[in-house]
């Protein structure tokens, strides 16, 4: 209805009466496209659904995925398997959870595993969710850094995984960055803040230079913290399984801003 009205308002205004009668078709053209696309995004429906479906496809994404990317160089390490469990442990999953994560995992090795197609259903679940798309992407970054070395197959693999999900290539790199400083400095104690190694971590975690200004540095802190924040994650969508992750980022972005600070101080 409305591109029919703009459509005709905008015609008559420029070609008076031939614009109008052009201007009708072209806004009923406009209509039908935009009803075909709201409808084949279910709908009202589709807003009003759920987001029990959407976190269960999160999930089996998660450990399915990270099966996949373990198997990347052909060989799945006790490594991989002793992180994928701890990971499981961190989430505080349940024996059930934990044997579904597991059957997730095993499918997510085989040779016929349909990659693309689950990531597909992933981003259509959470297509106006780009945070947690993010999270998603941080989380098997963590599998392939889990001997500290990154194959050029696990790169490739992990470059696919960013362009299903519309992740920029050089977002990617920037992650990648992140997720090694942010490795380093989780392990650090924090009375380490005076090692300019340790405080280089702070600064690459946050995602500025040691020479930005406070204005910079604030900003940057505002923004990890709204892209990691439990409650706001929580309120798009992820999964309850996947709240402490999600407390665990937000103490080192906490933690990495005021050692920032008080070496500023």
């Amino acid at each position: 209805m409305w591109g029919k009205l703009l459509g005709a308002m905008f015609g008559m205004a420029l070609f008076k009466w031939p614009g109008l009668l052009l201007g009708l078709l072209i806004g009923h053209w406009f209509d039908r496209s935009l009803r075909s696309s709201f409808e084949d995004s279910g709908g009202f429906a589709a807003l009003k659904k759920d987001n029990s479906e959407a976190q269960g496809v999160f999930m089996y994404s998660t450990f399915a995925v990270m099966g996949h990317l373990a198997k990347a160089d052909g060989v799945v390490t006790s490594a991989h398997i002793d992180k994928a469990t701890e990971f499981m442990q961190q989430l505080g999953l349940n024996s059930k959870q934990q044997q579904e994560a597991q059957r997730a995992f095993r499918e997510g090795k085989a040779a016929d595993f349909p990659l693309l197609a689950q990531l597909a259903l992933l981003k259509q679940s959470y297509r106006w969710r780009p945070d947690l798309l993010q999270l998603f992407l941080e989380i098997q970054i963590s599998i392939a850094y889990v001997d500290a070395h990154l194959s050029a197959v696990e790169e490739r693999l992990l470059q696919q995984l960013a362009d299903a999900l519309s992740i920029s290539a050089s977002r990617l790199q920037y992650l990648l960055g992140r997720y090694q400083a942010e490795a380093r400095f989780a392990k650090r104690p924090r009375q380490a803040a005076a090692k300019s190694d340790t405080l280089q971590d702070a600064y690459q975690l946050l995602g500025v230079k040691p020479d930005c200004s406070e204005s910079e540095l604030k900003k940057a802190y505002k923004k990890q913290m709204a892209q990691h924040h439990p409650d706001k994650l929580m309120s798009q969508g992820l999964p309850a399984e996947m709240l402490e992750l999600a407390k665990r980022k937000t103490q080192d972005i906490q933690a990495a801003y005021e050692m920032i600070k008080q070496n500023r101080s």
